[in-house]
């Protein structure tokens, strides 16, 4: 099961990023209501996303870059880079959903092109570090977070 929930958890990221799209689609058709609701499930995708992900790390722990040592350097740089964009990409997605409920349009209207495309970004580069940790290469070993990250 343990190595089922990388896939897992990323699918449930592409389809939050599909409804983020089907979203903004809708607003700009002035379709409000439907809007709302294809946010509200890109919210529960996403958190679904991040309970799996976090469940993953926490019980089982992180996968090392296991391709090779020429290309190691590289993918800690994107990696990182992938960790800040969702960083944001999830604060101002809760920001944005809270602007929205609470019915503060001006910040909401002004903030939501914005998360959307952190959010498109940061879907794309973890379904990228995905295939990269799973697919394109051999697993690593399994160790902490943070040895995971910054490699060793």
């Amino acid at each position: 099961m343990a190595e089922l929930l990388p896939l897992i958890s990323t699918i449930f990221i592409a389809f939050s990023a599909i409804f983020v799209a089907v979203g903004w689609y809708l607003v700009s058709k002035r379709k409000i209501e439907a809007h709302k609701k294809a946010m509200f499930w890109a919210a529960v995708l996403a958190s679904i996303f991040f309970i799996t992900y976090l469940s993953k790390t926490i019980f089982v722990g992180s996968t090392t870059f296991g391709g090779p040592e020429h290309v190691a350097f590289y993918y800690q740089i994107f990696l990182i880079i992938h960790i800040i964009l969702a960083t944001l990409a999830a604060i101002l997605g809760i920001v944005t959903l809270v602007s929205g409920y609470k019915n503060n349009l001006a910040k909401h209207v002004r903030l939501g092109p914005i998360t959307s495309v952190l959010w498109f970004i940061s879907a794309t580069t973890g379904i990228a570090v995905y295939l990269m940790l799973y697919v394109i290469f051999p697993p690593g070993e399994t160790t902490n977070l943070f040895r995971a990250i910054i490699g060793g």
